[in-house]
């Protein structure tokens, strides 16, 4: 009878993104968006109800609470210290108000429970208010919850599917006040890019004046194109946007090397070059194990036992160091194949990466995450 420990190979993944500018150009509305015209986030504390025994229990005090002064509300005078029940939950409701949404359209929203609860699977929300920043009321919100997961089992034997205190209201939200962003009079527009590269912003302007025959375009800074509205677009105000956020051009992107060390992924791009650099890479393998041999009595022993003897057991062996010469201003393909040569691994290429970038050779930002 032997047993041994077994250390699981972890599953790891390396990809190259080998990007080519000039073959897919970029639209301007896909890097860049009006300055002003945003997204607004929205927050409110609502109750659910209806819940299957699975709502905040007894030392969760504030569900009652809130039940109370509902119910107070609607001339039921109750005392919060007696209130038991286990299918209400008291929950955070958020949503995104999208920019230019007109009073009466709908919106989803997000609930999660802050309490006890154990799901809120099956869950209805009371009408919730959703305040801005500025503490007014710009949404309300309720409806049925969807979870994408359950929680199902009694004490001892319990089964459970994703997250089952968190869920969405598909068209829960109601617009009560809009947020309208007034272009009508504009004889500016300044665009902003989600990524700040000086770069970029110059193409961005070039080809904007190219495509619409003018000097219109310009770049401020990294991050921000200034574009006048010509007087033949008075009035056609959305006619002149549309025709801006789809000109095209070609993006530019920093060299980064992007490290997760939890999954032992990494992405580079086409951009990555490394200084000329040798690397020399060797492995270890390392096995444990214990062998149990059986210790018999002699025989006719008065006092004898059979017992079971453990051996352990420990093995080393290290392979042959290998070596490989990247040349000077190697491109991503070059070293994806100078270190597979060397038989490295994901785990043992980011260890490489690091030490490259510590020498100096990496021309690239190396990213860990």
């Amino acid at each position: 009878m032997n047993g041994k420990w077994k250390i699981p190979a972890l599953a790891c993944f390396f990809v190259a993104a080998i990007l080519n500018h000039s073959a897919a150009a970029t639209r301007i509305k896909d890097i860049a968006s009006i300055a002003g015209i945003r997204d607004n986030q929205l927050t409110g504390y609502g109750l659910l109800v209806g819940l299957n025994g699975t709502g905040d229990r007894s030392q969760t005090y504030f569900p009652t609470q809130t039940l109370a002064n509902m119910l107070e509300r609607s001339g039921i005078t109750i005392n919060p210290a007696r209130v038991r029940v286990k299918n209400i939950a008291s929950v955070m409701v958020t949503a995104t108000l999208p920019p230019n949404a007109r009073q009466g359209s709908r919106i989803d929203v997000n609930v999660a429970s802050i309490g006890d609860a154990q799901s809120i699977q099956g869950g209805l929300l009371i009408q919730t208010p959703l305040l801005g920043a500025d503490g007014q009321v710009y949404v309300v919100a309720d409806g049925q919850v969807v979870l994408g997961g359950f929680n199902a089992g009694g004490r001892n034997a319990r089964v459970q599917l994703n997250h089952p205190t968190s869920g969405r209201i598909p068209n829960g939200g109601l617009v009560e006040k809009e947020i309208i962003v007034d272009l009508s009079d504009r004889k500016q527009l300044n665009y902003i890019l989600h990524q700040s590269d000086f770069t970029t912003a110059s193409r961005a302007a070039k080809a904007i004046n190219a495509a619409v025959d003018s000097t219109v375009a310009g770049a401020i800074d990294s991050r921000t194109i200034e574009i006048m509205v010509p007087d033949s677009y008075g009035g056609r105000i959305v006619e002149y946007i549309a025709e801006i956020e789809n000109v095209t051009m070609d993006v530019d992107i920093r060299a980064r090397v992007i490290v997760n060390e939890k999954t032992g992924t990494i992405v580079m791009g086409s951009e990555v070059r490394i200084s000329k650099i040798s690397i020399i890479h060797g492995s270890l393998s390392v096995q444990v194990g214990t062998t149990y041999d059986v210790s018999h009595p002699n025989p006719f022993s008065r006092n004898g036992e059979t017992v079971i003897v453990p051996e352990e057991t420990v093995t080393a062996q290290e392979d042959e160091g290998r070596s490989v010469t990247l040349p000077d201003g190697a491109s991503v393909e070059e070293i994806v194949k100078g270190l597979n040569e060397i038989g490295a691994g994901p785990r043992d290429i980011i260890a490489i990466l690091k030490a490259i970038k510590a020498h100096g050779a990496l021309q690239a930002e190396l990213v860990i995450i």
